[in-house]
């Protein structure tokens, strides 16, 4: 089936609607025009971009520079998922948890679909990877937001109550259990959701951009199967770690509730 190639004029006429949109915020009193107009330009510029950074690994397909790439968006997915906290812990632990907790996450799951589930040769060929890699991580990384602001969040409003049990006697595991669990399921329920009414309710970005490209709808529907099990699996080892890690980082080696440890 003949691709159908998009002009830049069919593009400004979609942009009409993002302008369109900033326009009638002012009158509303919305204060979201500047931030439309913004995210609009950056929407344009970071995909011309990634563009052209495809287009010269794809012609030099190398472990190296999907490395490269790999790492900048780890990087900054890191820092996105310190941002959306609201009690963020300090230091290096501000970023590392998170980014941590995701890298491990979803380069596993990446690296399982390359090798074993797609099984392309070589396993690091960057149409593949990229694109798999991007959605994973965009995924992981909200799911492991939601989950550390949860945490930490609660753990700041409840912290009478944490201290009670420490006083009672409980291991800092177990006073910050019920915490922990709530946070995890937070960070789990948006992909559940997903999961939920794909298909029903709304047909995901990867497949209907490979409808629209041309590939069959049945070969499409496999392929994200695929990515939303894969999603899954990432945001959900990726929650956990990352509200682990963030649980045993409020308490010190003697088990004493260390919210100093958070920015307020």
């Amino acid at each position: 089936m003949h691709v159908i190639s998009l002009s830049p004029l069919d593009l400004s006429a979609a942009a009409l609607l993002v302008i369109g949109l900033a326009f009638l915020s002012i009158p509303m009193r919305l204060h979201l025009a500047r931030q439309l107009l913004v995210a609009g330009s950056r929407t344009v510029l970071q995909l011309s971009l990634v563009g052209m950074v495809l287009k010269a690994l794809f012609d030099h397909i190398h472990p190296a520079g999907l490395g490269a790439v790999a790492a900048v968006m780890v990087g900054v997915a890191g820092v996105e998922i310190m941002r959306r906290q609201k009690r963020r812990f300090t230091g290096a632990w501000g970023i590392g948890i998170g980014t941590l907790s995701m890298s491990v996450s979803s380069f596993s799951v990446t690296i399982l679909a390359l090798t074993v589930v797609i099984d392309i040769r070589p396993w690091y060929h960057p149409q593949y990877a990229i694109p798999l890699l991007g959605m994973i991580l965009g995924n992981a990384m909200s799911g492991i937001a939601v989950g550390l602001d949860r945490l930490t969040a609660t753990a700041w409003d409840q912290r009478t109550v944490i201290e009670a049990r420490l006083i009672l006697g409980y291991k800092w595991s177990e006073a910050i259990e019920s915490i922990r669990r709530e946070s995890i399921r937070s960070g789990l329920i948006p992909i559940i959701n997903s999961m939920s009414v794909v298909g029903l309710v709304s047909l995901p970005g990867m497949m209907t951009g490979q409808i629209l490209s041309g590939t069959l709808p049945v070969e499409a529907v496999k392929y994200q199967i695929l990515i939303m099990f894969l999603i899954a699996g990432s945001t959900g080892f990726g929650t956990i770690l990352a509200v682990t890690l963030g649980a045993r980082r409020l308490f010190d080696e003697r088990e004493r509730l260390r919210l100093e440890r958070l920015r307020i």
